[in-house]
């Protein structure tokens, strides 16, 4: 029998693999998304390639939720409880591209917008909701088809409590919108700027928020440079945000590896305070639950990590456990 070796170093046989070549993905059959944390420390998310919401109870058990979940990404709670999801129109068909809110007590699903101006959305992808009523969400596209899209315009919008939809950001101040987060005080929208063609925007903003609803003051908090970046955002009590972003395999020739998956942390004013990695590829979205809300779920390419924390996350919904 040989001598046990240190596995960590060993060499690749190059002799054995086509000159200049690499590791590339050649298909994935699951793609976590938009987690969200119930009352009852229940953990929803999305599985966007299967087109369902899942249902993660506290003793570990998992159920469908929704089997036919019109391609949901984000998910959120409103201040009353109830679950705020985008249907998308990516990864498959069947995608209904609108915002809808359900009554978990009920059963009830009411569709809150799927038109603006007349057009239908892109692909809904994040949304975020604050206590008086207001939702905020971002209506990008990443499929590479564009040919169904009714607008040129991938924007952010606001909902407010009487159900007009209004948009707040669209181009040129934001390239591609993705995930975002509204401050407790609702004083500070940030915005995940995530294109992925070469060049395109990595980037975080911050902008200032009126009593109205009206957004001002673009600034710069995080740049993530060539990698690929963030992709969902939630704050935590001491008011950093916490930002699922970065890859293992880019996946065409705008991204690099420059930026590897995890979950980064970082200040208001743009410190980077650390990441936790996360030991697969494409690094989608994050939520705080249990306890205090000190325990970390992370969504990520087949898998949900979850991480204890000695901070507490920030959510409008459901108040802390203590």
């Amino acid at each position: 029998m040989a001598e046990q070796t240190d596995l960590t170093h060993t060499p690749t046989p190059t002799g054995l693999l086509a000159p200049g070549g690499s590791t590339t993905i050649a298909a994935r059959t699951s793609l976590l998304e938009g987690p969200a944390v119930d009352e009852h420390d229940n953990l929803f998310f999305s599985e966007i390639f299967g087109n369902r919401i899942y249902r993660l109870a506290p003793d570990g058990s998992l159920t469908v939720f929704r089997a036919d979940s019109g391609r949901t990404n984000g998910n959120t709670f409103d201040a009353q409880g109830r679950l705020i999801s985008c249907e998308g129109a990516e990864q498959g068909p069947g995608g209904r591209r609108r915002i809808v809110r359900t009554d978990l007590k009920t059963g009830q699903v009411e569709v809150l917008t799927e038109r603006y101006q007349g057009k239908r959305y892109n692909s809904p992808n994040d949304v975020v909701a604050y206590v008086h009523g207001r939702i905020w969400f971002t209506d990008p596209f990443y499929g590479d088809d564009r040919s169904a899209l009714e607008m040129d315009d991938e924007s952010v919008y606001r909902i407010d409590p009487d159900g007009r939809v209004t948009r707040v950001l669209s181009q040129p101040l934001i390239e591609r919108p993705n995930g975002l987060a509204i401050t407790p005080d609702a004083r500070t929208l940030y915005v995940i700027d995530s294109h992925p063609r070469p060049g395109g925007n990595r980037k975080i903003w911050a902008f200032d928020v009126a009593e109205n609803g009206v957004l001002s003051n673009r600034r710069l908090v995080f740049d993530f440079g060539r990698g690929r970046g963030g992709d969902g955002l939630r704050l935590d009590e001491q008011g950093h945000l916490w930002v699922a972003a970065g890859i293992l395999f880019p996946r065409h020739g705008g991204e690099t590896t420059d930026v590897p998956p995890g979950i980064y942390i970082i200040t208001p004013a743009g410190q980077l305070l650390g990441r936790i990695p996360i030991p697969e590829d494409l690094c989608t979205n994050l939520a705080f639950g249990g306890p205090d809300r000190k325990t970390l779920y992370v969504t990520s390419g087949k898998t949900v990590y979850k991480i204890p924390l000695a901070v507490s996350g920030y959510a409008l919904y459901p108040p802390k456990k203590r």
